[in-house]
């Protein structure tokens, strides 16, 4: 079979609603490596949040920070930071908006304040090991900073979205919302690697469940749903696979004909 790569998303895709890697799925990868194909993720999440997953899977190509931060064959390819002048100028409109904001690249992520509710909920949900970051609020100074995460309640990010136009805003929990740098997306992210790598369009392969997938699930040439991806997520795929808990990945595969 000619060389494919396939892009996989992490949280509900990977990983199951527990985050843990289901048996199948790690079988999965490993089958489409020996048959000489490149695996590669493609996550909101930074590199420091999946170190382990990596390793797990061998897999050293990866996209993160939805598109910001691409390294390929473990070298950076890519590096897209926030703007810090208007890093800081809202880091300050922040403040006075009793919002919190976490400084994230990617080694690492710094609370600007010392403790608040919203961000132990909210990363309590990505179980990585820790549900609180340091604080730190001088973090993004002299760093590159590939994400912020912005505290407050849906609609409350409204002010931001006006005032900030070098940033976008993808709100990912009730009590957080991603920043992200203008217009920068997994799908521009799969679009700079397939042009370093040679890859067709009709080759490239990508699975996920969640709204920042959507413009990648459009933009590959074959695009995966989960069985447990939102409506509107399985209504641009090219197919819809099983539940993450119920072999979706390895399923997935074998309905896209990369498995038997």
């Amino acid at each position: 079979m000619e060389r494919k790569i396939i892009f996989f998303d992490i949280d509900g895709t990977l990983l199951d609603h527990d985050k843990k890697l289901p048996a199948s799925t790690k079988k999965a990868v490993r089958l489409l490596k020996e048959q000489g194909h490149e695996v590669a993720i493609a996550t909101g999440r930074a590199p420091f949040m999946f170190k382990d997953l990596r390793e797990e899977l061998d897999i050293q190509t990866y996209i993160s920070f939805n598109g910001q931060y691409i390294v390929l064959n473990g070298e950076v390819l890519y590096k897209n930071p926030l703007n810090k002048e208007e890093l800081q100028d809202l880091t300050a409109f922040a403040v006075e908006h009793d919002h919190p904001v976490v400084y994230m690249d990617h080694e690492d992520m710094k609370s600007n304040i010392e403790f608040h509710d919203y961000i132990e909920s909210s990363i309590s949900t990505l179980k990585i090991g820790f549900t609180h970051p340091h604080h730190d609020p001088t973090y993004f100074k002299g760093r590159e900073i590939y994400q912020s995460l912005l505290f407050c309640t849906a609609g409350e990010e409204a002010p931001y979205e006006e005032k900030f136009k070098k940033f976008d805003f993808i709100r990912w929990h009730e009590f957080s919302t991603d920043v992200l740098p203008k217009g920068g997306s997994k799908a521009r992210g799969i679009e700079t690697m397939i042009e370093k790598l040679g890859f067709d369009k009709k080759d490239v392969y990508a699975f996920g469940d969640g709204l920042n997938d959507i413009e990648m699930l459009e933009f590959v040439g074959n695009g995966v749903a989960m069985g447990n991806a939102e409506e509107v997520v399985k209504e641009v795929a090219n197919l819809v696979t099983k539940d993450v808990a119920e072999d979706g990945i390895l399923h997935g595969l074998e309905l896209v004909g990369l498995l038997k």
